[in-house]
């Protein structure tokens, strides 16, 4: 290998980290700021760095300054950003589904009724999404799309949950291990789940691969998960006795735990259904001791939410752009559509929440938690673009109901369980004390008083 060759590519690699690093360096400054913004409008910070996502790309960034947007995320620093942040989601689902307590209340009946939950966001959102899909068919679709196609595109895109999202939520609230908080997370990764299966089996009928490789997807993921929480778990149980005993947690362990969180995105990515899932998967995997969680909590939360998180974010919102929904001809469908995404979700997982027995204010409150999509739905519709199911009309619909609905839910949930209530809930009962349940069970009223 000549001297030459080893300048030219140190320069190279040089050039890449001095264009990466500023584009970091203003990421972070912009989640950092919209953040706050968030928090001064009583919104979740996990908002403000969506939006600061979506502005450092074509809608605002690019549009008032072009040049400038261009010089920073050059077609060279993208793939960097994608990396970082595919990185970023898969460990921050991880440490979800590490600090998910699956011990804590009736497994077996918090299963159950969050299968329910899952059905009753996604059952709804499907069927109005797709039957306001047939209805635009001919108006919004790009002519080589099928009615069929396109309707259940549209459905499968408004039965998303912001998985991430509302995790944070849950987690800035402190609820994340309440009945309440742990049947919303796992009804939402049911919920995710299934809409990747979907959208898996979607593309394979657009793309002509057949309903066997979209069956082996699905068939593939119920075996990785049975093996993750069987298999996988008993073996690394030792480990977090250990760490327990000792009070220990090495280099060793950390490298072992990271590396399973790795092959396991990986694994399911290959498979078709998104790293995040592997990720959350492993967590749920890990050992449940107490000082465990801890020891992976306080190294990597800090480093996730605040240098990956926000990659994550800002790669998408590059991806994104804000232009479809233009002249009073695009109104009515854009209010249909949401109409449809928010009725299904908000609707139905209250009802289903109630019907298991939760008070109404606690089923309106996960009503609009379930309601939030995030930026889940975008990759969704990112993928839908890219295959040419949709037009980018109906991508800038999308976007717009992601922002709009997710904007609503923390709003909408405090409505429904106001903060003197929410103080009462125990993370051990998970429900609201006696008095306040008997007046919130008079009707759904009741929320909005």
């Amino acid at each position: 290998m000549s001297p030459t060759f080893l300048a030219a590519t140190t320069d190279k690699n040089l050039e890449l980290v001095l264009r990466v690093l500023p584009a970091i360096v203003i990421i972070l400054a912009a989640s950092a700021v919209c953040g706050r913004l968030a928090l001064w409008v009583k919104q979740p910070r996990v908002l403000g760095e969506m939006v600061a996502g979506v502005l450092l790309g074509p809608t605002l960034f690019g549009a008032l300054f072009p040049e400038a947007q261009k010089a920073v995320f050059t077609p060279e620093v993208k793939p960097i950003l994608y990396v970082l942040s595919t990185l970023g989601l898969t460990l921050f689902m991880f440490l979800v589904g590490v600090g998910l307590d699956r011990t804590a209340g009736n497994g077996r009946k918090d299963t159950k009724n969050a299968s329910v939950l899952a059905l009753s966001g996604i059952v709804p959102s499907l069927l109005l999404g797709a039957a306001t899909g047939y209805l635009l068919h001919d108006r919004l679709s790009k002519p080589d799309v099928s009615s069929f196609q396109f309707a259940l595109f549209l459905g499968g895109a408004l039965s998303i949950t912001a998985f991430p999202m509302l995790a944070r939520i849950l987690y800035e609230r402190g609820l994340e291990n309440s009945p309440l908080g742990r049947m919303t997370l796992l009804g939402a990764s049911v919920d995710d789940a299934a809409a990747w299966c979907f959208l898996a089996v979607l593309s394979a009928m657009h793309t002509g691969a057949g309903l066997p490789h979209a069956l082996r997807t699905i068939g593939l993921t119920v075996v990785f998960t049975v093996v993750m929480l069987t298999v996988v778990a008993r073996l690394l149980r030792p480990m977090g006795e250990r760490v327990e005993r000792t009070g220990l947690f090495g280099f060793d362990q950390m490298y072992l735990v990271v590396g399973i969180v790795l092959l396991s995105g990986y694994f399911t990515d290959w498979i078709g259904i998104y790293s995040v899932f592997g990720g959350f998967v492993a967590g749920l995997a890990m050992p449940r001791n107490e000082a465990f969680r801890q020891a992976l909590h306080s190294r990597m939360m800090d480093l996730v939410c605040v240098l990956f998180l926000p990659v994550f974010f800002t790669f998408s919102g590059l991806n994104t752009e804000l232009g479809g929904v233009t002249g009073w001809a695009m109104i009515g469908p854009f209010l249909l559509i949401l109409l449809s995404g928010f009725t299904g979700k908000y609707i139905g997982c209250a009802l289903a929440m109630r019907g298991i027995g939760f008070t109404w204010r606690e089923s309106w409150a996960v009503g609009a938690l379930m309601n939030a999509r995030g930026l889940m739905i975008l990759i969704f519709i990112n993928i839908g673009l890219a295959q040419g199911m949709i037009n980018k009309d109906v991508f800038s619909m999308l976007v717009l109901v992601a922002v709009l609905t997710t904007a609503g839910a923390v709003p909408l949930y405090r409505l429904a369980l106001p903060e003197r209530i929410e103080r009462r809930m125990s993370p051990a009962e998970g429900t609201v004390d006696k008095e306040v349940s008997s007046s919130a069970s008079t009707g759904a009223g009741s929320v909005h008083a």
